[in-house]
């Protein structure tokens, strides 16, 4: 039960993350509220599945922040965008989205089962 609240967090993590960094992206020097952004969820990302010794742990922060980033950089019916096509628009999405493939991609090779037993071999 306590493993499945660990997986929910770190879902929920990302979903904030995600969340936050759509309305605050562009705040301060230009892009670099949009790098830290970027920075941030990957480091969730590691940090996640390191901390629940899985990959699942690592890929649940990067999907909650796709869905959180791709539901509200939509534009509306009016034509209304929340994300705009400006640097740090594009640092915030590609960016954090290459950061949140990269932690994902990291967390399955890291945590994988030939990864896992290569690591047992050499501590014996």
């Amino acid at each position: 039960m306590i493993t499945l609240a660990g997986y929910v967090a770190l879902l929920l993590a990302g979903l904030v993350q995600g969340l936050i960094g759509t309305f605050q992206y562009s705040r301060g020097p230009a892009p670099l509220l949009a790098v830290l952004f970027a920075a941030a969820i990957l480091a969730t990302c590691v940090l996640g599945s390191g901390g629940m010794r899985t990959a699942l742990g690592g890929v649940l922060p990067a999907i909650g922040w796709f869905v959180a980033t791709l539901v509200l950089s939509r534009a509306s019916a009016s034509g209304s965008v929340i994300v705009t096509n400006t640097s740090a628009g594009e640092w915030f999405l590609f960016g954090g989205s290459l950061c949140a493939v990269a932690g994902a991609i990291y967390a399955l090779a890291h945590w994988s089962r030939p990864s896992r037993e290569r690591r047992a071999a050499s501590q014996r």
